[in-house]
């Protein structure tokens, strides 16, 4: 199993463990985590699923293909450490990940 703890914008965490091999959006979206958006599904056309890496793991999880980054390029909220969590497969590999959610837009 795979702990992964989410900050929201309030400040609140919530950790779960979860099985190697789903993204961090569907952890989430099965664990109920608040502001986690999937209106795609997870198939990275819509960017609801912005998420802010920890930096303590930024290179742990890989860069943003060329279709995220395009993505990620129309978010004004877009920082250095912003992905989706669509894109972010859980692994042993980051066990303890830490992801900061922000709250959905209108």
């Amino acid at each position: 199993m795979v702990k992964v703890t989410y900050v929201d914008s309030a400040n609140v965490s919530r950790t779960i463990e979860v099985a190697p091999g789903v993204s961090v959006m569907a952890a989430a979206r099965s664990n109920d985590i608040p502001e986690i958006e999937s209106d795609c599904g997870g198939v990275c056309t819509c960017a609801a699923c912005h998420v802010y890496v920890d930096p303590d793991w930024v290179d742990k999880t890989g860069t943003a293909s060329k279709v995220e980054n395009g993505l990620l390029s129309l978010q004004e909220t877009r920082r250095p450490n912003s992905r989706l969590s669509c894109q972010i497969t859980l692994s042993e590999a980051l066990d303890g990940l830490v992801i900061h959610t922000l709250e959905p837009e209108e």
